[in-house]
């Protein structure tokens, strides 16, 4: 796990636990949270989970690098992320991005854009579990 006061990164074993209630601390008038949870078919065929494996330091780092990135140029207030590893069942958490921002539209925005930046050049790969 990597964090700093305005992010966390953390990639764990497993389907992800249920996301943490969020303090009322007066910074944020925005949280937006994304939850990516596995579908029962990929490309139209069945399946019963993803396995997801991932170049670990790597990842981590560049998820922290593009948590900084997004978090400085949305104005955000914090950007919290967690994405499993190894093999997450159909209808569980694999991937939660939160984002805390003083107005909607910024947060918005910024999780749209993490989220395809994410996609196309953290080294996490998912592979399915056929059923």
């Amino acid at each position: 796990m990597r964090t700093t006061d305005a992010i966390k990164v953390r990639i764990t074993d497993g389907p992800l636990p249920d996301a943490p209630a969020r303090n009322a601390d007066g910074e944020c008038g925005a949280w937006v949270v994304f939850e990516g949870v596995v579908r029962r078919d990929e490309g139209g065929r069945a399946i019963s989970a993803l396995r997801y494996t991932a170049y670990e330091p790597m990842a981590t780092n560049q998820l922290a690098e593009l948590a900084g990135s997004i978090l400085n140029t949305h104005g955000l207030v914090r950007v919290e992320v967690e994405h499993s590893r190894g093999q997450v069942p159909v209808g569980a958490c694999s991937f939660r991005l939160s984002i805390g921002s003083a107005h909607r539209k910024e947060a918005l925005a910024a999780m749209d854009e993490f989220i395809d930046r994410m996609k196309q050049d953290v080294p996490i790969w998912k592979e399915p579990v056929w059923a």
